[in-house]
């Protein structure tokens, strides 16, 4: 963990004295708050000292492993200034037997999803929470799968490598010890054959809850209707439903419906071993895969202190690849954001062939065009091949600028794109602030947040560039700032390309295994689509106890309501593209 200067602590323990405690935990830093006292702590933070924006909540499960521990579940929460500067951790301990602990959706609004997300996944009820359902698993899940005494049907070992790989080799599928029909669990008294969408209701409950202080339009008789986007139609960019409530064609009311690609990527973490772990960030935004590995390798190197220190061509590598990806991924963004707006393929076709170079170069470093394992601890597996670098100086230097020139007189003061994106999905700068936006969609509301330089990590305090702000906080500032955005890591890569050093490309030699500290670290990195975080607990041992990722694409649909409502229908859509989901991120 980042330390917290001496002055902040003083102040927080002097001002709840017994209330807040430091953590003393070996390898922890932040506070301990008394569980009934959170809401107060975090008001103090928010509104007196100025800890406006909280990135992260997740729940962490300590099942004792001896006889003399204590079973408790911990909630963790990474707040920080929207002005900048490092983390302030807080944790709040409940019992496993009927855990609760207030919720801070009513100081944080963003809050809301990743609350629902421990609650979902762990059973924690959170109090005083609007909206407190399931959300990646359906309503009728038995358990809670992130429980480290939940067992899965096919269940195998507590963690990797099994042993019927490693060492003695005798593989066999799980499957096939398992009898016909014991593979599915049910709730308690479920009967498949009497079972009805009737469980649907507590969705609808929660539109028409959501609605309940709307104003009618005057003089009109209009009869409210409840309709589904998705979740199989292109327009939601993947299996995601919009369940919408409509007063004529304006919305009214808003809920996401999310967890339809939900494979529990943190379970399969926790049985990972550390190493293991890389390859699966590569598969939650599998447009930037770089940026994934690059937030997961800080943290675990967090915790291996020293030896985790990456090389300084390594870091000149990692931040040419992981810009690269933005520009990539921002290109991917506009094309099909145009497709959003109803011009089809024509102005994605001219973002995918640049992003087929850049692809190019993926490929030829990682061995993977899209799926890309290749950051490793204290550094990357392998170096640039011969010419490569050579190449990407090229594409920065001459084609990628004159590119984004022509995307920019194509389609910026096109006349269709303008009345389709202008005030439309607006979010003010505080309501950005609140609803824990991350990445173009806090910075196009007008607040200059980038952790590239609010909390700066590996290298990018050596650059120079310009954090893209715009400040109308709709549609079209969201695609305008993608651009920006595009504009600045060409100047990023032009100048690492320039500098990078001669050297070893990783500290040390590339280990099947590492054995990491006991602690608990965060790690994060300014990703295309914002903040992608990963928290990790080790107890010491090969596997991470706790592997928690920050999804910016989950986090930012948090928003999604506040900027639909009074929109018609056929703006939703585009609102939706303009946030730029993967469903591989937000389901996990």
């Amino acid at each position: 963990m980042t330390e917290m200067a001496p002055a902040q602590e003083g102040t927080l323990e002097a001002r709840f004295p017994g209330v807040v405690t430091h953590d003393e935990r070996k390898g922890y830093e932040g506070y301990i708050v008394q569980l009934d006292k959170l809401t107060e702590v975090a008001q103090v933070l928010r509104d007196d000292l100025g800890y406006d924006f909280l990135s992260s909540v997740t729940a962490v499960d300590y099942l004792a492993q001896k006889e003399d521990e204590e079973s408790y579940f911990e909630v963790v929460y990474h707040l920080y200034k929207s002005t900048g500067g490092s983390a302030l951790v807080l944790a709040v301990q409940t019992p496993r037997d009927n855990p609760a602990v207030p919720s801070l959706t009513p100081l944080y609004p963003g809050a809301e999803f990743q609350e629902r997300e421990a609650f979902d996944l762990y059973g924690i009820d959170f109090t005083d929470h609007p909206d407190m359902r399931r959300i990646l698993m359906w309503e009728g899940f038995e358990g809670f799968p992130m429980r480290k005494d939940w067992k899965e049907p096919y269940f195998e070992e507590d963690v990797k490598p099994f042993a019927n790989r490693w060492p003695g080799g005798q593989v066999y599928r799980i499957e096939d010890h398992n009898p016909v029909g014991k593979n599915n669990q049910y709730p308690q008294g479920f009967d498949p054959e009497s079972w009805s969408p009737a469980i649907e209701d507590a969705l609808y409950d929660s539109l028409r809850r959501s609605n309940a202080e709307y104003d009618e339009i005057e003089d009109l008789d209009t009869e409210q209707v409840i309709v589904n986007l998705g979740p199989q139609h292109p327009s939601t960019h993947g299996v995601f439903r919009m369940a919408v409530l409509m007063d004529g064609e304006t919305i009214v009311a808003l809920k996401p419906v999310m967890g339809y690609l939900h494979r529990n990527h943190e379970k399969i973490g926790e049985r990972n071993t550390f190493l293991h772990n890389m390859p699966f960030t590569d598969r939650l935004d599998y447009i930037t895969s770089l940026s994934n590995n690059f937030g997961y390798a800080l943290a675990v190197e967090k915790l291996m202190g020293a030896k985790g220190v990456p090389t300084e061509r390594a870091e000149y590598i990692r931040v040419i690849m992981a810009e690269l990806t933005r520009i990539s991924s921002h290109l991917w963004a506009i094309g099909f954001l145009l497709n959003d707006l109803g011009a089809f393929f024509t102005p994605s076709l001219y973002a995918i062939e640049e992003r087929e170079l850049l692809l190019d170069i993926f490929e030829a470093t990682t061995g993977s065009r899209m799926m890309n394992n290749y950051f490793r601890f204290g550094g990357v597996a392998r170096d640039f091949p011969e010419g490569v670098l050579e190449r990407i100086g090229e594409l920065v230097t001459e084609r990628l600028p004159r590119k984004v020139d022509e995307l920019d007189r194509y389609l910026t003061n096109n006349e269709i794109v303008r009345t389709r994106c202008e005030g439309i999905g607006v979010l003010s700068p505080d309501e950005a602030i609140e609803y824990s936006m991350a990445g173009p969609m806090l910075r196009a509301s007008g607040v200059p947040y980038d952790v590239r330089r609010a909390d700066p990590y590996s290298i990018y305090e050596q650059f120079d560039f310009d954090v893209a702000v715009r400040y109308h906080g709709d549609v079209y500032d969201r695609y305008l700032i993608r651009l920006d955005e595009i504009r600045q890591s060409i100047r990023i890569v032009q100048q690492a390309v320039e500098r990078i050093p001669d050297g070893d490309f990783l500290t040390g030699k590339n280990p099947y295994q590492v054995r990491v500290p006991a602690g608990e670290a965060f790690g994060r990195v300014e990703g295309p689509k914002g903040e992608i975080g990963f928290y990790v607990v080790s107890n010491g041992k090969a596997n991470p106890w706790r592997y928690h990722v920050r999804a910016p694409s989950f986090i930012n649909l948090t928003a999604l309501e506040k900027m639909c409502i009074g929109s018609k229908v056929a703006d939703v859509v585009v609102v939706l593209g303009s946030v730029d989901i993967i469903l591989g991120e937000v389901d996990r």
